[in-house]
């Protein structure tokens, strides 16, 4: 798979936008990402009186003088966020549509950049079977970006995936550090579920991208078909299958697809998760610029 979004025009498009994540979120010092808790920088916040054992360098004279009690100058807190994107590596994702993989590599890699565009760190955890794969470790600075970001548009999308073992299994979660991206297409019986409630858990963020087909949102086959699962192993397994495509079986298939959308939706709203629907012909930038601001992962 080459993917052909990934060039300095598509980066360069970027700039204007940030990852915009809770305040409340904890992180190392040395980001951009205001939060509630007072800290270290420059930037001045508001005045509280002085405790015992308060450091005393940061009293404030001048208010000393004229109200004989001591001051505390309490300063902004800013952190550096941890942004862990999982990508689903399977067949469905890319075997037999490439513009999909590409799709889904051009969001992993937009969501990445930010990340570091805005002193964050950023890692893509790439998901084969029941494990994920970390083959650039964690990521500072567009240098360290780029260099890995060559690799990741040669990826292969093969095989099937267990997005709930890869995810809860995967080393260096965090606690309460930044955003957790899912990019896959969630046609899958793994239980996925499961591994956002772990997230939650750990108090991650949590966004759920869905990549779809035109196809596959709205198929044209009719009549006699043969219907080949992008992951079955061969020509026997039982997931593929016969049949004859009328107008009933088309209806069938529009509601078992709203009833996926809408449980994917209904389940991120208990979780406060992010989750976005997004179909390869619809142009990147409105992904990136329209879509994702919606959810509020964007500024």
């Amino acid at each position: 798979m080459k993917g052909t979004y990934l060039n300095d025009e598509f980066f360069s498009r970027l700039e204007t936008l940030s990852l915009e994540l809770r305040a409340n979120l904890a992180g190392f010092f040395g980001g951009k990402h205001l939060v509630r808790t007072y800290g270290q920088t420059v930037e001045f916040a508001d005045y509280r009186e002085y405790m015992l054992g308060d450091d005393i360098r940061r009293i404030d004279w001048n208010l000393y003088s004229r109200f004989e009690k001591y001051f505390l100058k309490l300063f902004t807190d800013e952190r550096q966020m941890h942004t862990q994107i999982f990508l689903d590596c399977s067949a469905s994702m890319g075997k037999n549509s490439p513009q999909k993989a590409e799709y889904a590599v051009a969001v992993a890699a937009a969501l990445g950049y930010l990340s570091v565009h805005n002193m964050d760190k950023v890692s893509f955890k790439l998901i084969k079977g029941e494990k994920s794969e970390d083959p650039f470790g964690t990521l500072v600075g567009k240098r360290a970006f780029f260099n890995a970001i060559s690799s990741l548009g040669e990826l292969e999308f093969e095989g099937e995936c267990d997005l709930r073992s890869a995810i809860i299994n995967a080393p260096n979660q965090g606690n309460n550090d930044g955003l957790t991206v899912i990019i896959s297409d969630f046609f899958t019986d793994s239980d996925w579920k499961s591994a956002v409630d772990y997230l939650c858990y750990k108090e991650r963020q949590v966004l759920l991208v869905q990549v779809i087909t035109p196809e596959e949102r709205e198929p044209l086959y009719s009549g006699r078909v043969n219907l080949l699962d992008s992951e079955a192993g061969d020509e026997l397994d039982p997931r593929n299958m016969r049949m004859n495509i009328d107008r009933s079986a088309q209806i069938a298939y529009e509601t078992a697809l709203q009833e996926i959308f809408n449980d994917l939706k209904s389940f991120a709203n208990s979780r406060e998760a992010g989750f976005v629907t997004v179909c390869t012909d619809q142009p990147i930038e409105k992904t990136l610029f329209k879509e994702l601001l919606k959810v509020g992962i964007m500024a």
